[in-house]
């Protein structure tokens, strides 16, 4: 894992959580992009363009935010984009070789129900580069026990476990799988290959509605320190699926949450 990317909104746990991504970043010995999108707006009826502006400002936050934190030393690229936010950040990942991408829940939401906020959902739901959600004010703590929950173990493509891979050598965590039979179970989907076998500790099947609900019935028998998850249409993040926003009453993680893109 060599290149991190933060996206930064303009939420007030900015700081925090450039912290926790300069502290990942470090154990990894890796390369942190920071960045900030904006769009081009106009203002009505005189169609004078502002972008410059947004620009300036944007680059004068980063500095800001980052000048606050201890980078500890690891090399931190910052920029400021303009673009749509989903098609920029696949071409920066594209352009710096992104290997993960480090979110915030709320990057800008206000709204204390929310749990996952509008662009924070937008990220995980749409793009296929594996994420880290941070929760709020999270501090970092090398991960020991991790849960990983799916609700098949089927895996066709190639190299997709190897975030959690890399976080188990790393960290020398422990990984539990939780295997989930919901209604959309096949034959064959708690077969778990070698790969995923030899990275994981214990197996457990349950049934449940969902694979989020499943979590939440398993959770304290496991205690993890961080979630692992698969990123699947009816997958864990159901309901954000629909309208890429999560509600506090749905799921609200203490946890890191690392989404894996999908297996198959």
């Amino acid at each position: 894992m060599k290149n991190i990317l933060v996206p930064v909104g303009s939420s007030k746990n900015a700081a925090s959580h450039l912290q926790y991504a300069a502290d990942f970043a470090k154990a990894f010995d890796a390369k942190l992009f920071v960045v900030q999108v904006y769009n081009v707006y106009t203002k009505a009826g005189t169609m004078i363009k502002v972008d410059k502006i947004l620009e300036r400002e944007s680059q004068e936050y980063l500095k800001k935010q980052i000048a606050k934190i201890d980078t500890k030393g690891v090399e931190v690229v910052t920029r400021t984009l303009k673009g749509k936010l989903i098609d920029t950040l696949e071409q920066v990942c594209k352009a710096a070789n992104i290997d993960l991408v480090l979110i915030e829940p709320r990057t800008n939401s206000v709204k204390d129900e929310v749990y996952l906020g509008k662009t924070s959902g937008k990220i995980v739901k749409q793009m296929q580069v594996p994420a880290l959600i941070v929760p709020e004010g999270e501090v970092f703590k090398p991960p020991t026990k991790i849960l990983m929950a799916v609700k098949s173990a089927i895996i066709r493509k190639k190299g997709v476990l190897v975030p959690l891979q890399e976080i188990k050598e790393k960290f020398n965590a422990a990984v539990d799988l939780l295997l989930v039979k919901t209604q959309y179970y096949n034959e064959g989907d708690f077969d778990v290959n070698k790969e995923l076998s030899e990275l994981v500790r214990d197996i457990t099947k349950t049934e449940n509605p969902t694979t989020f609900h499943g979590v939440l019935e398993h959770y304290r028998t496991y205690s993890p320190d961080m979630l692992c998850v698969v990123r699947r249409k009816r997958g864990f993040f159901t309901q954000m699926w629909e309208n890429n926003t999560m509600l506090k009453k749905d799921f609200s993680s203490s946890l890191p949450v690392l989404v894996l893109s999908g297996l198959k």
